[in-house]
């Protein structure tokens, strides 16, 4: 699956989601790395936050997408690690 797809795929379900995803280096195609910013995101666990992202992914994350390494901020949280 392409990166930009999957990065369509979480920003049309999650409302202002920003998702950068990446096919880290050396490793198979269906493994990715994404991090997403959202406001949605706010006062919901990391666990609620990455439920969100797998449930925009949907069936993809078991045909297409063997693993996923999920990073995941609000706004502010974005903000303060640049």
């Amino acid at each position: 699956m392409d990166t930009a797809d999957v990065e369509r795929l979480i920003e049309d379900d999650i409302e202002n989601a920003e998702a950068t995803v990446t096919r880290p280096r050396g490793v198979e195609d269906d493994h990715l790395a994404a991090v997403v910013v959202a406001p949605a995101f706010e006062d919901e666990s990391v666990l609620d936050q990455h439920e969100r992202v797998y449930d925009a992914l949907g069936d993809h994350m078991t045909t297409d997408i063997h693993a996923l390494e999920l990073t995941t901020y609000t706004p502010g949280e974005y903000a303060a690690e640049e």
